[in-house]
Protein backbone atom coordinates (compact mmCIF):
# COMPACT_ATOMS: atom_id res chain seq x y z
CA UNK A 1 0.00 0.00 0.00
CA UNK A 2 1.40 3.26 -1.02
CA UNK A 3 1.46 6.81 0.83
CA UNK A 4 -1.61 8.12 -0.80
CA UNK A 5 -3.15 5.00 0.06
CA UNK A 6 -2.61 4.68 3.69
CA UNK A 7 -3.33 8.40 4.23
CA UNK A 8 -7.21 8.00 2.17
CA UNK A 9 -7.85 4.88 4.62
CA UNK A 10 -6.74 7.00 7.89
CA UNK A 11 -9.07 9.52 6.40
CA UNK A 12 -11.94 7.28 6.06
CA UNK A 13 -11.17 5.36 9.37
CA UNK A 14 -11.25 8.44 11.28
CA UNK A 15 -14.11 9.83 9.13
CA UNK A 16 -16.40 6.40 10.35
CA UNK A 17 -15.50 6.46 13.87
CA UNK A 18 -16.82 9.82 14.01
CA UNK A 19 -20.09 8.53 12.45
CA UNK A 20 -19.48 11.03 9.52
CA UNK A 21 -20.50 10.00 5.92
CA UNK A 22 -18.09 11.30 3.15
CA UNK A 23 -21.00 13.82 1.84
CA UNK A 24 -20.73 15.62 5.83
CA UNK A 25 -17.09 15.84 5.47
CA UNK A 26 -17.51 16.96 1.72
CA UNK A 27 -19.31 19.80 2.94
CA UNK A 28 -17.63 20.56 5.66
CA UNK A 29 -14.37 20.94 3.77
CA UNK A 30 -16.02 22.38 0.89
CA UNK A 31 -15.27 19.75 -1.79
CA UNK A 32 -16.93 17.75 -3.82
CA UNK A 33 -18.07 13.74 -2.58
CA UNK A 34 -15.99 12.30 -5.88
CA UNK A 35 -12.92 14.72 -4.63
CA UNK A 36 -13.27 13.02 -1.13
CA UNK A 37 -14.04 9.40 -2.22
CA UNK A 38 -10.86 9.83 -4.47
CA UNK A 39 -8.97 10.70 -1.56
CA UNK A 40 -10.28 8.06 0.43
CA UNK A 41 -9.41 5.39 -2.08
CA UNK A 42 -5.95 6.65 -2.80
CA UNK A 43 -6.68 8.00 -6.38
CA UNK A 44 -5.97 11.43 -5.28
CA UNK A 45 -3.37 13.34 -2.86
CA UNK A 46 -5.51 16.20 -1.24
CA UNK A 47 -3.63 20.00 -1.41
CA UNK A 48 -1.83 20.85 1.73
CA UNK A 49 -4.94 23.22 2.44
CA UNK A 50 -7.89 20.80 2.01
CA UNK A 51 -5.29 18.26 4.50
CA UNK A 52 -5.63 21.15 6.84
CA UNK A 53 -9.28 21.40 6.27
CA UNK A 54 -9.86 16.97 6.34
CA UNK A 55 -8.10 17.47 10.04
CA UNK A 56 -9.97 20.00 11.28
CA UNK A 57 -13.32 18.67 10.52
CA UNK A 58 -12.45 15.33 12.12
CA UNK A 59 -11.06 16.97 15.27
CA UNK A 60 -7.45 16.41 14.62
CA UNK A 61 -3.91 17.82 14.08
CA UNK A 62 -2.57 17.19 10.67
CA UNK A 63 0.49 14.79 11.85
CA UNK A 64 -2.48 12.42 13.32
CA UNK A 65 -3.68 11.71 9.65
CA UNK A 66 0.10 10.47 8.67
CA UNK A 67 -0.21 7.87 11.69
CA UNK A 68 -1.34 4.37 10.07
CA UNK A 69 -2.19 0.96 12.03
CA UNK A 70 -3.40 2.85 14.95
CA UNK A 71 -5.97 2.74 17.61
CA UNK A 72 -8.36 5.87 18.57
CA UNK A 73 -7.24 6.34 22.80
CA UNK A 74 -9.27 5.73 25.78
CA UNK A 75 -11.31 8.61 25.24
CA UNK A 76 -12.03 8.86 22.00
CA UNK A 77 -13.60 5.44 22.29
CA UNK A 78 -15.50 6.75 25.26
CA UNK A 79 -16.90 9.87 22.82
CA UNK A 80 -17.66 7.43 19.96
CA UNK A 81 -19.65 5.50 22.32
CA UNK A 82 -21.25 8.32 24.12
CA UNK A 83 -21.86 9.76 20.47
CA UNK A 84 -23.51 6.53 19.69
CA UNK A 85 -25.91 6.38 22.43
CA UNK A 86 -27.42 9.67 21.77
CA UNK A 87 -28.27 8.68 18.58
CA UNK A 88 -30.41 5.50 19.79
CA UNK A 89 -31.63 7.46 23.17
CA UNK A 90 -35.36 6.86 21.78
CA UNK A 91 -35.07 3.27 20.73
CA UNK A 92 -35.51 1.32 23.67
CA UNK A 93 -35.09 -2.09 22.17
CA UNK A 94 -31.38 -1.28 20.97
CA UNK A 95 -31.07 0.27 24.47
CA UNK A 96 -31.86 -3.05 25.92
CA UNK A 97 -29.49 -4.81 23.96
CA UNK A 98 -26.58 -2.66 24.42
CA UNK A 99 -27.30 -2.44 28.22
CA UNK A 100 -26.83 -6.37 28.02
CA UNK A 101 -23.86 -6.57 25.70
CA UNK A 102 -22.22 -4.13 28.23
CA UNK A 103 -23.15 -6.09 31.15
CA UNK A 104 -21.95 -9.26 29.91
CA UNK A 105 -18.82 -7.41 29.26
CA UNK A 106 -18.09 -6.52 32.89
Amino acid sequence: MNLKQKLGKRIQELRKFQNLTQERLAETVNIDITSLSKIETGRNYPQPDTLEKIAAALNVDVDKLFIFNTYPNKEEYINAINKNILLMQNDLEKLKILYSVSKGLI
